[in-house]
């Protein structure tokens, strides 16, 4: 604690200790105020200057040191002075001590609050920033909430100062006016509580809604001038047109039709996709014929001798397009027609906020909804243009073995791919810009990875940047600079960038309707899935923030919902629990945050870790390498967020998601019967490590005298 805090401190046990030993609060009653009140007028009628000043000081020591008794100085204000100065005195007066009891909360209390609860807290911070001077204003019009309780609160949340002092100086004036006015019949009171009628506190609280109705009629009005320049059906073809048949779209679509309501899906090229096509499913299948050539080449390892194989990547390719070709029904059109959805193979262009063009047609509607997913992200350097590169899209065409291949990014496809083509035979190296591998994960997390990179021969140039391709007659190459300015040459045969996803976001009426877009490029959402314009709304990568196939999914059911009953309900996303995987090995999985993220965001925490090599399943598979680590909020099981490195962490990290998703803590995981010998044990036991950590050591001695005694 600092020197200002230890004075403040200080000041307050003071002044908390002299009103209670002096007894000051029977100077604060209606009957003493009563009792005094011609001695007061006459003082005021003598020197109304000093009486003024002395109340006034005496109003904000009150105020700010948040005694009982403001209501008693607000009535004397109005029997002293009158309507006008007392109004205008105690107008003032509440305000400076009301804001002097805000930066004392501030100050001694709003750190620790938001240290121990911010994540908690995260989202009324949040709402305070976008909308505190709306919240304030309506509390301070309500005179049944304790004006002292508001001080305080207020000075836990990021509202700036001068914007509580100027929002009390207003929103009190009306209630401050109903009690001065009272005052100047103070003699005729016989109670406080006949100040408030119901009929008055009704009036205060409709008053109170009214900056709350302003607000959403401005929204209302600005939403309906955008889409004035458009003109509304007079009728509708559909209920709802959904743009792009990949994971957000196809969900969109199944909810609508499974609501019975009528649905068109527009999609350009393929039905599924990016994760059908170009990204999960291929890549996960990709993983696993790279998965049993490497299992081949441990045989040994496991007993099994003389095991060899050799891989044909024409072949694993093809595999590859089977297991497409496999799933591909459960997304096909023949599919989606028996459920009830209008499928449309073709570009669909938005005309307005109700009429989408594909085809020639137009097709009238209440709602669209774009799922028009992402592109790889090319980056501009010098030379790139004119190499025949590879990216997550058409990387799939390959049907010969790279020799040497450069991956360009270490996030998560980066990573996938990199070890895959690496266990199917190329040389294989990684050049990214961050200092570690996925870069959004713990360190301990990364390096993990990056070992077993490096053990299966990747070749890892971390910190480096990018200057310029090159081809000569020894092969194309990457010129590209170390973190300590050092030019190296990269050599290679085929080069797969991995930087990450665009939104599609062009070429198909957003530009033309002006709908906003984030800094990142996607289409800007609020909470329920809804674009600038209500009928417009977005899901999945074009969406954003997350660009994961199962968010996207959650994202479309919002977003469906609100389509087609959101004039009746508003549904609003929730992103407390989203889960990731990245499928290396080990592979690396996460909810919620890790310690990188609680740091930065100066969260208290913590930390419980388990590692892998003690558990009996792993070491029997031979895979007893990584660990479980959890965050808690200090004092309590409450989970702020749980990762796991290691095998199956993808599947391992369930639990903890259904934990967080339920508002249950480590106590509930410790106390569930698990299957022995499983991966899924490792989830217990870290529980456990929690609580044995927290046994209290004081006990034990009594407990061992205890039980000795029972010998």
């Amino acid at each position: 604690m600092n020197k200002t805090r230890w004075v403040v401190v200080a000041l307050l046990a003071i002044a908390i200790a002299a009103y209670i030993s002096l007894d000051l609060g029977q100077y604060l009653t209606l009957t003493y105020a009563q009792s005094q009140l011609d001695t007061l007028r006459n003082v005021s009628d003598q020197n109304f200057t000093l009486t003024a000043g002395a109340y006034f000081v005496i109003y904000v020591v009150v105020t700010a040191l948040s005694l009982p008794g403001a209501a008693i100085m607000t009535l004397l204000g109005g029997a002293i002075f009158g309507l006008g100065w007392g109004l205008l005195l105690v107008s003032f007066a509440s305000s400076v001590g009301a804001t002097l009891a805000f930066l004392v909360s501030r100050l001694l209390l709003r750190d620790w609050v938001q240290n121990r609860f911010g994540k908690s807290l995260k989202t009324i911070n949040k709402g305070v920033e976008r909308d505190g001077a709306f919240y304030l204003f309506s509390l301070r019009l309500v005179p049944v909430f304790p004006f002292f309780l508001i001080n305080l609160v207020m000075g836990l949340t990021p509202i700036k100062t001068f914007t509580f002092y100027w929002v009390s100086q207003v929103g009190m004036l009306l209630g401050t006016a109903v009690y001065v006015n009272a005052g100047v019949e103070l003699g005729e009171l016989s109670s406080l509580g006949g100040l408030l009628s119901a009929d008055l506190i009704l009036s205060f609280v409709l008053l109170a809604a009214m900056p709350w109705v302003g607000k959403a009629v401005v929204a209302i009005i600005r939403r309906n001038r955008l889409a004035k320049a458009y003109k509304k059906p007079a009728k509708y073809d559909t209920n709802l047109v959904v743009i792009g048949a990949g994971s957000g779209g196809l969900v969109a679509s199944i909810v609508a039709a499974g609501a019975q309501a009528s649905v068109t899906l527009i999609e350009k090229h393929k039905m599924g996709g990016d994760c059908l096509n170009t990204g999960c499913v291929p890549s996960k299948s990709l993983i696993a014929s790279a998965k049993v050539a490497e299992t081949i080449r441990q045989a040994e390892a496991f007993g099994i001798k003389g095991a060899s194989g050799q891989v044909d990547f024409a072949a694993v390719m093809e595999r590859v397009q089977r297991v497409i070709k496999t799933i591909e029904p459960h997304d096909s059109v023949e599919r989606f027609t028996s459920l009830g959805v209008d499928c449309v193979q073709g570009e669909a262009v938005i005309r307005s906020p109700w009429s989408v063009e594909v085809n020639g047609r137009t097709i009238n509607t209440r709602a669209i909804i774009v799922a028009t997913g992402a592109r790889p992200m090319i980056p501009e350097v010098p030379g790139l243009a004119d190499i025949n590169y590879l990216h997550s899209d058409n990387v799939w065409e390959l049907r010969e073995l790279p020799r040497r291949l450069l991956v360009l990014g270490g996030g998560p496809i980066g990573c996938e791919l990199a070890q895959a083509f690496a266990r199917l035979g190329s040389e294989v190296t990684v050049l990214d810009r961050s200092a570690h591998l996925m870069g959004r994960e713990d360190e301990d997390a990364s390096e993990m990875v990056e070992q077993a990179f490096r053990e299966r021969g990747i070749r890892l140039l971390l910190g480096h940047e990018m200057k310029m391709f090159q081809s000569g007659e020894s092969g194309d190459q990457l010129t590209a600079a170390a973190p300590d300015g050092t030019l190296t040459e990269i050599g290679f045969d085929k080069v797969l960038v991995a930087l990450g996803r665009k939104p599609n976001v062009e070429g198909f009426g957003l530009e033309a309707l002006k709908v906003p877009l984030t800094e990142r490029g996607a289409i800007q959402v609020d909470s329920a899935m809804r674009t600038a314009y209500p009928s417009i709304l977005a899901c999945g990568d074009v969406a954003g923030p997350y660009q994961f196939t199962h968010m996207a999914s959650f994202q479309a059911w919002y977003a469906t919902l609100n389509a087609l009953a959101g004039m009746l309900k508003t549904f609003r996303a929730d992103y407390r629990v989203v889960p990731h995987a990245t499928f290396t090995d080990p592979e690396v999985a996460r909810v919620g945050l890790n310690e990188k993220e609680a740091r930065q965001q100066d969260i208290d925490y913590e930390l419980t870790r388990y590692e892998l090599d003690h558990l009996d399943r792993a070491l029997a598979d031979g895979t007893a390498h990584g660990f479980v680590k959890v965050l808690t909020v200090p004092g309590s099981d409450r989970i702020l967020g749980a990762s796991i490195v290691g095998p199956h962490a993808g599947e391992l990290i369930g639990s903890f998601v259904f934990a967080m998703t339920h508002n249950m803590g480590l106590k509930k995981i410790a106390g569930t019967t698990h299957i022995y010998p499983t991966l899924l044990e490792a989830n217990r036991f870290t529980a456990n490590a929690w609580r044995s950590a927290r046994v209290p050591a004081k006990l034990l001695p009594w407990a061992e005298r205890f039980f000795r005694a029972r010998l």
